[in-house]
């Protein structure tokens, strides 16, 4: 079993409450592909990733959000030529993230 699931199985046994982010389509160049997926825990714990950087910082936001509010969102992570320039990011595609609670 992956790390992602395994912590979803963790965190069902435990009672907790966690968001799981799912890349679920890309465009041009990005750093990780569809079915990528990073884990979120209320503390801060993370399992997994959705690529680094500023494009994961803005998922973990959006999964923080989820956690508070328990709404699904789709994130679109810009890593088109401006935005990542300005990161120093070599990737220059964009991805949809789908952003879910699980209890």
């Amino acid at each position: 079993m992956d790390e992602v699931l395994e912590g979803i199985a963790q965190a069902g046994r435990a009672g907790e409450r966690v968001a799981l982010a799912t890349i679920i389509a890309t465009r041009g160049s990005s750093p990780r592909g569809p079915g990528s997926r990073l884990l979120l825990w209320p503390d801060g714990r993370l399992i997994g990733t959705v690529g680094g950087g500023c494009g994961e910082a803005e998922v973990i936001r959006t999964a923080r959000d989820v956690l508070d509010d328990g709404v699904p969102r789709l994130v679109e992570v810009d890593l088109t030529a401006d935005a990542a320039a300005d990161e120093g990011m070599v990737c220059g595609g964009i991805m949809e993230v789908f952003v879910e609670p699980l209890a």
